[in-house]
């Protein structure tokens, strides 16, 4: 089994270390991001799946003190429908992720990620009206995104831009949906051998230098600056995707 000496002495830790804190530090002051900040830095260290394993670990342990107060202020049959279509959505992604080399893998990572920001940024809505098969659709989309690049999160936050929902109901089902897919994906690769030692260790290493940056991040967050943070928040991702891409090396 791998050691924490080892994953200590991992060329590179201080792009995973710096990518985790920025993570941290955003999710905590905007409530999203730490996918399109960290995979960037992480890509430019590790391969495709390791890349994957060590943000499931951070993912999981980030959220769960914050996970049984999401239960109880979400709508259960919203996330279902999401969870169900991510499950579809995640088997495919793997099947992807795993015909990656490391330089296509950056390039998606960071084109993704940048072409998902633009569309944050823009402020796009659906008009029309939601059925549940839009419902599916999304959660298979982002599923796929998530098995393939890491990006699950994306395409239900402008999902849930359309929605007249209070911000806490559409918080807590983000959360909860999350989770629920970095589930399925930890056990989609432990079904798969995906899951080494090696990886799941580094991921522990970093994470306490994510779940500072989290806990920074809410301490720091004023609500009557919120669109500085987002600000700050969209400005940070674009700098790690445009950083992550391989024609910089």
């Amino acid at each position: 089994m791998a050691g924490i000496g080892e994953a200590l002495a991992l060329e590179g830790l201080w792009l995973l270390l710096t990518g985790a804190a920025l993570a941290g530090l955003v999710r905590g002051f905007s409530g999203f991001g730490t996918a399109m900040i960290y995979l960037p830095f992480a890509a430019r260290v590790l391969d495709p799946v390791w890349v994957l394993v060590t943000l499931l670990v951070i993912d999981l342990i980030g959220p769960l003190p914050q996970l049984p107060r999401a239960l109880r202020e979400g709508e259960p049959r919203d996330v279902a429908r999401l969870a169900g279509g991510a499950a579809l959505g995640v088997v495919a992604g793997v099947a992807v992720l795993v015909s990656f080399s490391a330089e296509p893998f950056r390039y998606a990572v960071s084109l993704i990620t940048l072409a998902l920001l633009l569309l944050l940024v823009s402020g796009l809505r659906w008009r029309g009206e939601l059925r549940a098969a839009m419902i599916w659709g999304t959660g298979a989309l982002g599923g796929f995104l998530g098995g393939a690049v890491g990006l699950p999160g994306p395409p239900v936050i402008l999902f849930y831009m359309a929605r007249p929902l209070p911000p806490q109901v559409i918080r807590a089902n983000i959360m909860v949906y999350l989770v629920a897919v970095d589930a399925m994906m930890m056990a989609l690769f432990a079904f798969r051998g995906l899951l080494e030692p090696a990886p799941v260790m580094v991921g522990l290493v970093v994470a306490p230098v994510y779940l500072v940056g989290v806990w920074l991040g809410g301490r720091i967050f004023d609500p009557a600056r919120e669109r500085l943070y987002r600000f700050v928040a969209y400005a940070i991702i674009a700098g790690s995707a445009m950083g992550g891409l391989p024609l910089w090396d």
